[in-house]
């Protein structure tokens, strides 16, 4: 009976290690610091695509080649890897494009990782390039605005309480592929928005980056950690 007990016990550990994070993660590291992002599995083309070419090594060594303050950062030009002070970026291609996949949940809020792309009709995104979003507060007014000159549609009231006390890019909503956020580091993006850039947007001084796929392990504990984390702003006496 109590080798019986034993091997049930061993199944059970077993299987609760075999069990797959719920999202795959991708920490990017630069001198400024370093922030990890969760992809949406709603978005799989998005989000396969982003972890294959992490895998490869292509991110390494690029830069965050166009900054705005109060807007956003991209990165992901294969180009810039080799690019001389100065040089204008942007036009960089890994050869293909990813279909867009726009869901009316995923939105332009402060911290999500969101597909650059060029006019193409069908608004499919670059195979590479890519930016996380500052943004800024936006008042009812703003937003009322926004629905109705850019965005052509309602925002949902949820989205809007977020586009007011964390911010974000509204009028991008619906237009590029939102396919991740940061779930951890997000001060990263504040860091490198505040970094003095020359008249394209480059940053006068390189910031580079080194991406890497989280592993199996270290996924699960980050989910532990992020589940604690919300469970205690639920139970939280100073939640509004």
């Amino acid at each position: 009976m109590k080798k019986f007990c034993v091997l049930i016990l061993c199944f059970c550990l077993s299987t609760a290690f075999a069990a797959k994070p719920k999202h795959q993660y991708v920490r990017l590291k630069t001198d400024l610091g370093e922030c990890v992002i969760m992809l949406y599995n709603e978005t799989p083309l998005h989000r396969d695509n982003f972890v294959k070419l992490t895998k490869k090594g292509i991110y390494n060594g690029t830069l965050f080649h166009r900054v705005i303050k109060d807007f956003m950062i991209q990165g992901g030009d294969p180009d810039s890897k080799k690019a001389k002070p100065g040089e204008m970026l942007g036009e960089g291609s890994v050869g293909y494009t990813v279909p867009a996949e726009f869901r009316d949940s995923l939105f332009h809020k402060k911290g999500v990782l969101a597909a650059a792309r060029d006019d193409n009709p069908e608004k499919a995104s670059s195979g590479s390039q890519f930016y996380l979003v500052q943004g800024r507060k936006f008042s009812d007014e703003e937003l009322d605005r926004t629905e109705t000159s850019r965005l052509k549609a309602k925002i949902p009231a949820y989205q809007r309480e977020v586009y007011k006390t964390i911010g974000g890019v509204p009028h991008l909503d619906r237009k590029y592929t939102v396919y991740g956020e940061v779930v951890q580091g997000i001060d990263l993006i504040d860091l490198v928005a505040a970094v003095p850039t020359d008249k394209n947007d480059r940053p006068a001084a390189d910031v580079k980056m080194t991406m890497t796929v989280l592993k199996r392990r270290e996924a699960k504990k980050l989910e532990k950690e992020i589940e604690k984390e919300l469970k205690f702003k639920e139970n939280s006496p100073l939640r509004a």
